[in-house]
C-alpha cells in the first residue's frame, strides 16, 4: 500500500526523532526534509500551519531561538512578519509537521502523527526514545489511563 507522508524534521530534536520513528513503524518510508537546511516556501509554510488547524503563532518555537531578540513577542508582530522571520531563521519553526493524505499535523506530541496515519498500519508495540510506551503489543494506541499505569 502506498500511503505518501512527508514530514519536516530536525534530527536534534527527540520528538521530530520519535515521530519519524513511529512513521516507520507504520512500515512507511516518508520524504524527510531536513527544513533548518531546506526551509519549506513561504506559501508552503502558510499552508501547512493553515492545514494543520493551527494559527502562525502556535507554529512558532520560541524555546531555543532567537524568537524573543527578534521581538517577535510583540503582539503587533504579523503573521506575514512571523512568516517570514521563520524562513530566515528556520529553527522557528516549531517541528515536525508531518502530511499524510489523512490530514497535517503539528506533531507535539510525536503521538499525534497517530491521528493522520491509518491504525491497520500498526501491528506491534512502540516505545519512545524516554521508555513511554505509546502502542500495545498488538499496535493499538495506549490511553492515557494505561499510560499513567504503566509508568
Amino acid at each position: 500500500m502506498t500511503f505518501p507522508i512527508t514530514i519536516y524534521h530536525n534530527p536534534q530534536c527527540g520528538t521530530s526523532r520519535n515521530t519519524l520513528a513511529l512513521i516507520r513503524h507504520a512500515g512507511i518510508e516518508p520524504v524527510v526534509i531536513e527544513y533548518i537546511q531546506t526551509p519549506p516556501t513561504k506559501p508552503e509554510l502558510a499552508k501547512m500551519i493553515t492545514d494543520a488547524g493551527l494559527t502562525v503563532r502556535d507554529a512558532i518555537r520560541e524555546k531555543g531561538t532567537p524568537y524573543a531578540e527578534l521581538g517577535l513577542d510583540n503582539p503587533a508582530v504579523s503573521d506575514d512578519q512571523l512568516l517570514d522571520a521563520m524562513l530566515e531563521h528556520p529553527i522557528l519553526i516549531n517541528r515536525p509537521f508531518v502530511m499524510t493524505p489523512l490530514g497535517t499535523r503539528l506533531s507535539r506530541p510525536s503521538e499525534v502523527v497517530l491521528d493522520i496515519i491509518s491504525a491497520e498500519m500498526f501491528t506491534s508495540e512502540f516505545i519512545k526514545e524516554d521508555g513511554e510506551r505509546v502502542l500495545d503489543a498488538v499496535g493499538k494506541r495506549v490511553g492515557s489511563r494505561e499510560k499513567r499505569q504503566s509508568r
